[in-house]
């Protein structure tokens, strides 16, 4: 599943600049994940950078509106990265 920021980021820009897939951005109040970008970092890292280096513990969270297995998470990856080798 996609990752989500929820309101108590405190825009500190951590988590921008670490995302390898540019899904996060700045929203008109906080940062926001782009569910249709976000991979969790698989292909990437061991685990989602933004979630390793947000000083606030528990603000990026798995969003419940954008549920999907590790292989859909794979095949998004081959998509966003590889799309010109298919």
């Amino acid at each position: 599943m996609a990752l989500l920021i929820k309101k108590s980021c405190i825009n500190c820009d951590m988590c921008e600049p670490e995302c390898p897939n540019q899904a996060i951005s700045m929203g008109v109040d906080i940062y926001e994940i782009d569910p249709d970008l976000c991979t969790e970092c698989i292909g990437h890292y061991e685990q989602p950078t933004c979630m390793k280096v947000c000083p606030i513990d528990n603000t990026i969270i798995h969003d419940p509106a954008h549920q999907e297995s590790n292989e859909q998470l794979w095949d998004k990856f081959v998509l966003l990265h590889h799309s010109d080798k298919l």
